[in-house]
């Protein structure tokens, strides 16, 4: 978990001080990075906001996929999500030490905000988008894609649902690879 979290905080193979675990999360985290990024669904998705955003197209999925999941949260696990997101901000606080800077700065944000939880609500996204059309100083545009959401959750829940079954399969048979 702690790996999978911190992997786009660690450049490059700057990972050897951590543990085998946690190396191995973000070995999984990149893996699924990759598998992600070249599957022919989250293509299409990205496609469908492409002309509006260009290379912002794959981190406004990205979110998508999120909220499509805290959405649906019961139909993926049997704990309840409010459970289970504050199981991950207590584990999180009492590693924050061992992380790097960057993680356990958004470790703080994401507390604060209740990120996770809040993925499952169109404000909780519209929040976020602002916050990275932000980041951007506007230059994404990002704060606009609520309103993709909101016009496009039919075809982009769809993909989503068709992706999570093979990312699942995925992330199960790699994780299995990581561990042997």
């Amino acid at each position: 978990m702690i790996g999978n979290f911190i992997a786009d905080h660690v450049r490059g193979n700057q990972f050897e001080h951590f543990n085998a675990e946690i190396q191995q999360g973000i070995f999984l985290h990149r893996e699924i990075d990759t598998y992600t990024d070249a599957h022919e669904i989250v293509r299409k998705s990205k496609r469908r906001l492409h002309e509006r955003y260009r290379h912002y197209d794959g981190v406004i999925i990205d979110i998508f996929y999120d909220y499509f999941l805290a959405k649906n949260w019961s139909t993926y696990s049997a704990i309840p999500l409010d459970i289970y997101t504050h199981s991950i901000y207590n584990l999180f606080r009492e590693k924050s030490d061992e992380l790097p800077v960057k993680s356990q700065q958004f470790i703080k944000y994401m507390i604060e905000y209740d990120i996770l939880y809040n993925y499952q609500f169109e404000d909780g996204i519209a929040r976020v988008l602002n916050g990275m059309n932000n980041r951007t100083k506007g230059k994404s545009q990002m704060h606009l894609a609520i309103e993709d959401l909101k016009e496009l959750t039919p075809e982009l829940e769809n993909d989503f649902t068709f992706f999570f079954k093979d990312l699942i399969a995925f992330s199960s048979n790699k994780l299995s690879e990581l561990i042997s």
